[in-house]
């Protein structure tokens, strides 16, 4: 994925199927200058990390 839909994915009002690792996870922020996300798995709001948004697979 890239930065640009990762931020697309992020503003989006619906719900979309994204995976980190086949884990689905929620996308809370987009660096697209660095080509990061911040995520967290969708069962577990406070295990955040930091990603490349390339690593992040829309389903």
């Amino acid at each position: 994925m890239n930065a640009q839909r990762a931020e697309e994915i992020a503003s989006s009002p619906n719900m979309v199927n994204v995976t980190y690792n086949e884990e689905s996870i929620y996308i809370e922020h987009v660096d697209e200058q660095n080509g990061l996300a911040t995520i967290h798995p969708l069962d577990d709001p406070n295990k955040k990390q930091s990603v490349s948004v390339t690593s992040l697979k829309e389903q």
